[in-house]
């Protein structure tokens, strides 16, 4: 069998490590299945390209382990499901048909949506349990294993996933290793495919020519596999989304919230003193969002989790740091994983950035990240990458010089792809008076009940120093109008007077 010569021939042992286990997982569903009762999902992608050739060279060693025989092995008998929807690509359907014709699949056509087809094809045939090619990182991949149930509510089937542990690069070697036919659009700079509204090139293979038309490298010279669905283009509901995306576009007219979470018993020991929430506050202010609230939380797993899991549902977006590394006290990563009722689980990609970073060490327990809903935000100016987890950012820095660089790099990421939404940022006056708190208090209780859309609010920086009015929205003609209206209240001259 020509897939399984080429592996064998490799030097890659990676590649040859996640082939035998792909194929361990074929084999065993094999045994436990009869052919009439498995199912392959297709759907003309690279990863299901890959499944499709691992599925042949599984089928075929199955086979010659029972018959002890290479001979009629030629035909592929594994039924082959094809969800076809009017939005895909035609290069995937013309693909998906191709490759149905070369390797003769038997192929169940379904045209309408994904349950109702599944429930009409699972209740005229046997089939007890489907190949699919979901590898972790994928949006369906949260909780599964190499066999999982299907989940509450679909008709009843065994999720099979062979590749659920491969990456990026382990697909696009499988690929080029055994030189298998892809898809044309991989060639096109397009490195997740989805439909035709929802997909675009991924800009990080765009060609800089200014003398040729618009051009990009294929897909397998995609450099960092963790942006493999930098070309998917966010879709934007009319409603409040509940994990809202940031991207090229401003969403200026939106008030966005934030909170800032501080883990560490050092913080509430007063052994070390927190500047990073403060800071943090005002970068967050610069773009336009609003923190709601800003929490310092012990190292203790439930505590981190709980809340999370508040501030994920009130809030747009969410920034914790503090807690992130090996040693046992380092249990944000954890907490953030059980509010979003998932596992930590070995993120390869990321195992082998540390192992370049820092050697050997502490390197597998860094690399165990939330299951599923990871995304790695990674800079060349970043010693670590950034880790996203819905809308949860997790920020290594430890100090306010280090913050500073992981900003200026999540502001560069946003203009690349969806990462923090700018909005349009606020403006702000503030006027000082010598006046007692009694004099102003009315006149500011009124003025804020005439303009509710603007903060008005007091403090003073001494004892006995002079009162900070301030005054902040996002319409400065509105935050003028306010000003003037409190100059008129007192009518005296030199009453209030403009300060930084």
């Amino acid at each position: 069998m020509e897939i399984d010569k080429a592996i064998g021939e490799s030097d890659d042992k990676r590649l040859k490590t996640k082939y035998n286990n792909a194929i361990y997982v074929i084999k065993r569903a094999m045994s436990l299945y009869s052919i009439e009762e498995v199912a392959f999902s297709f759907n003309g992608g690279k990863d299901s390209t890959v499944l499709l050739h691992l599925l042949r060279a599984g089928y075929f060693l199955h086979k010659k382990e029972q018959s002890c025989s290479n001979g009629g092995l030629s035909l592929f008998p594994v039924r082959t499901i094809y969800f076809e929807s009017p939005s895909a690509f035609p290069e995937i359907n013309g693909f998906t048909y191709d490759t149905a014709e070369t390797y003769n699949l038997q192929l169940d056509i379904i045209r309408q949506d994904f349950k109702s087809g599944l429930e009409a094809l699972l209740k005229a045939n046997p089939i007890r349990a489907i190949f699919l090619g979901v590898r972790i990182g994928d949006p369906t991949a949260v909780g599964q294993e190499q066999f999982s149930p299907s989940s509450p509510g679909w008709p009843p089937f065994m999720r099979v996933n062979p590749i659920l542990d491969w990456s990026y690069r382990d697909v696009w070697s499988f690929i080029l290793t055994c030189k298998v036919k892809y898809c044309s659009l991989y060639d096109q700079g397009y490195t997740s495919i989805g439909s035709i509204h929802d997909t675009v090139p991924n800009a990080l293979l765009r060609v800089d020519d200014s003398n040729i038309k618009e051009r990009f490298k294929p897909a397998y010279l995609l450099s960092d596999g963790r942006l493999e669905r930098a070309g998917r283009i966010k879709k934007v509901s009319s409603g409040r989304e509940k994990f809202p995306s940031i991207g090229n576009e401003s969403r200026k007219h939106e008030l966005l919230s934030a909170t800032v979470i501080a883990v560490g018993d050092e913080i509430l020991f007063g052994t070390v003193e927190d500047q990073l929430g403060q800071s943090l506050c005002k970068k967050l202010s610069s773009v336009g969002w609003t923190v709601q609230q800003t929490a310092v939380l012990r190292n203790d797993i439930d505590s981190v989790a709980e809340e999370v899991e508040r501030q994920t549902c009130t809030n747009d977006m969410v920034f914790i740091y503090g807690g992130v590394g090996p040693l046992s006290s380092d249990v944000t990563l954890a907490g953030v994983a059980k509010a979003f009722g998932v596992h930590l689980a070995p993120d390869e990609e990321f195992e082998e950035y540390l192992r370049h970073l820092i050697g050997q060490g502490d390197r597998n327990e860094m690399a165990q990240l939330p299951e599923g809903i990871t995304e790695l935000l990674h800079h060349e100016k970043l010693p670590i990458p950034l880790i996203k987890c819905c809308n949860v950012i997790v920020l290594t820095a430890t100090n306010t010089s280090e913050l500073d660089q992981e900003w200026e790099c999540l502001t560069e990421l946003t203009k690349l792809g969806s990462v923090l939404a700018v909005t349009q940022p606020y403006t702000s006056r503030r006027l000082t008076t010598s006046l007692t708190d009694v004099e102003v208090a009315e006149p500011l209780s009124k003025l804020c009940l005439d303009y509710p859309d603007i903060y008005i609010g007091c403090y003073r920086k001494s004892r006995q120093g002079p009162i900070v009015i301030c005054f902040k929205g996002k319409d400065k003609a509105r935050i003028d109008s306010a000003v003037e209206a409190l100059h008129n209240k007192f009518k005296q001259e030199g009453v209030f007077d403009e300060t930084e």
